[in-house]
């Protein structure tokens, strides 16, 4: 699948008008990250504010999906339409832009990439870059219609349910001392530990210099889940890296993927009940 697309393509691009550039880049970021490139943005871009518009409001766990019609007029607001060629990116490469393509992805919008590199590869290419960014109402509503694919999606009580039944092999991003609970959490009070029967892939591992690793890399990173033969959920904190991995996984033609939404800081908030034969 064809999940991304090169600077210099998007730079040959840049004027077509077919063709929205999103600025998803986060305000802050729980993994330690670091954003060398405050205040820059791709020209054209429309700056996407992934917490304060396309997230549930007042949710009990972050990043929590919206609903249709939130999304949906979220993403008219920025002008975006049916036919709208979407490219996504953020200033810290490969982190939060996923988040936004697997979302746009899941609401049926098939034409839709990532900026592979994201901004950092962009200016270090040597590409025009601006510090304005365009208020949401300098834009013509646009006609977007959802197709949402709920299945894209799962909740507490599938995976709770999965133990059992084993239906998906659920991949988790969290770096590997949180996944073995011997590293804290980064948010406060919340314990570390993994879904029982889950595996671990942390996200930095299927990135290099903050692009996408190439396919045959890719392919040994899945190699587990391939042989597993079976649908792949992915989860991380809460709900943002996962869709990191689950691009890699597309890129390499793995499909019909879903992202635990709630992820850790839900399944651990719940101390669920494991499901006993």
């Amino acid at each position: 699948m064809n999940t991304t697309v090169t600077c210099e393509w998007l730079n040959e691009h840049l004027n077509d008008s077919n063709i929205i550039i999103l600025d998803a880049s986060p305000k802050s970021n729980v993994s330690g990250l670091e954003n060398q490139l405050e205040n820059l943005q791709i020209p054209n871009a429309r700056y996407l504010d992934l917490a304060q518009d396309f997230s549930l409001p007042n949710a009990e766990f972050p990043n929590t999906f919206p609903t249709v019609a939130q999304f949906e007029k979220a993403a008219q607001q920025l002008g975006i339409n049916s036919n709208s060629i979407l490219v996504i990116y953020d200033n810290l490469g490969i982190y939060s832009s996923p988040r936004v393509w697997w979302m746009f992805q899941t609401m049926g919008h098939q034409q839709t990439f990532v900026l592979d590199g994201g901004l950092p590869e962009w200016v270090a290419k040597g590409y025009e870059t601006t510090t304005s960014i365009p208020a949401t109402n300098e834009f013509k509503n646009g006609n977007f219609k959802a197709n949402f694919k709920e299945q894209q999606v799962k909740d507490f009580t599938f995976m709770e349910s999965n133990i059992l039944s084993n239906e998906c092999l659920v991949i988790d991003a969290r770096s590997t001392g949180r996944f073995n609970g011997t590293a804290p959490e980064p948010r406060a009070g919340l314990r570390s530990g993994a879904i029982p029967n889950s595996i671990n892939l942390p996200f930095q591992e299927v990135l290099h210099e903050g692009k996408l690793k190439n396919p045959s890399e890719l392919q040994n990173l899945f190699q587990p889940a391939t042989t597993a033969q079976k649908p792949l959920v992915f989860t991380c904190g809460s709900g943002l890296t996962a869709c990191i991995i689950l691009l890699a996984a597309a890129h390499i033609g793995i499909e019909n993927s879903a992202v635990y939404d709630g992820s850790w800081t839900e399944w651990a908030t719940k101390k669920p009940t494991y499901p006993t034969q």
